[in-house]
């Protein structure tokens, strides 16, 4: 046997080979943004209507803020900018880019609108809810689509300041001068005109989810689910949170620097002071408003675990 002491003077230390600990490296997760805000809509597809609002702009900016607070990469859409493709590009290059544990945060201010629900299954009053945005309107069938592309554990929250925005199943309402709502009878009109754009739309999805099975259990917290909802709610693989401007059968104020919804919502959220999950900040929201506009909230998709979490959280 080898005696090290003969090997190595007296008083020299002897090398060791040591076991290397490696600390894993914590996940990086990315996070997106798209912030939408229209003033006003293109006359000439909404046969002559232009629908002026004034803060839906600041509305958007200061949601892109509030997004690039928290590292997220934010992208605003304003009025013009705010097109059908461009809102459905946006949405799938999150879509495409993002994967388990990231999240997409999308926020729009602006006009809602209706069209006619073309299956009749959807909707109690016969009518489908719409972003309106520059140059033609987005269905709800059609962002709830969009969602199902995102991965399984992508998670999303969607803020709408509009009216219409409540859930998926929503009242007539009578328009009142400073609501961000397209009056009625402009919104049969313009559905009329453009009948069969709107309506391709709605069979073109209804197409792509009649094979999806229906379970609405696992659909939506909140929210009675019916007809294509529930098949597209049986395709979500991402976790989403909607928290809306107003219920059912509410309208959604337009403001001098932001909607009365979005300005709460900044006040609750404090510049980042808030500490708490999704539900409480929708409560607190709520509770800043009055009787005539009660935020909503519902889920879709395997949320539980993310509604737990702090909003917006990267």
């Amino acid at each position: 046997m080898v005696n090290e002491s003969n090997l190595f003077p007296k008083g020299v230390p002897v090398a060791r080979k040591q076991t290397r600990r490696t600390k894993e490296k914590p996940v990086k997760r990315n996070a997106m943004s798209l912030h939408i805000g229209l003033n006003s809509v293109n006359p000439e597809h909404y046969e002559g209507w232009s629908g002026p609002l004034a803060a839906c702009e600041f509305d958007a900016n200061d949601m892109r803020d509030l997004a690039q607070a928290r590292g997220i990469k934010a992208s605003v859409l304003l009025t013009r900018d705010a097109t059908r493709a461009r809102t459905l590009a946006g949405i799938r290059a999150a879509a495409k880019a993002l994967k388990a544990g990231d999240l997409f945060f999308l926020t729009y201010s602006g006009h809602g609108g209706q069209v006619d629900d073309v299956s009749g299954e959807d909707e109690t009053d016969k009518l489908d809810e719409t972003w309106c945005l520059f140059d033609g309107q987005l269905i709800d069938d059609e962002l709830y689509f969009e969602l199902t592309k995102f991965k399984k554990g992508v998670r999303i929250a969607v803020l709408s300041d509009s009216c219409h925005s409540g859930t998926v199943t929503r009242a007539r309402v009578t328009a009142r001068p400073n609501e961000k709502m397209m009056p009625p009878h402009k919104a049969v009109e313009v559905y009329k005109a453009h009948k069969d754009f709107y309506d391709g739309l709605q069979r073109a999805i209804m197409k792509a989810t009649k094979s999806a099975p229906s379970d609405p259990d696992a659909a939506l917290a909140h929210v009675a689910v019916s007809g294509r909802l529930s098949n597209v709610a049986a395709l979500m693989k991402a976790a989403v949170i909607l928290i809306s401007g107003c219920q059912d059968n509410q309208t959604s104020m337009d403001g001098t620097h932001n909607g009365a919804f979005t300005e709460q919502l900044l006040g609750v959220w404090n510049s980042g002071k808030f500490n708490g999950n999704y539900a409480t900040f929708h409560a607190r929201i709520k509770a800043a408003l009055p009787p005539t506009q009660s935020p909503n909230l519902f889920t879709l998709g395997p949320a539980t675990k993310f509604a737990a979490e702090q909003p917006f959280a990267p």
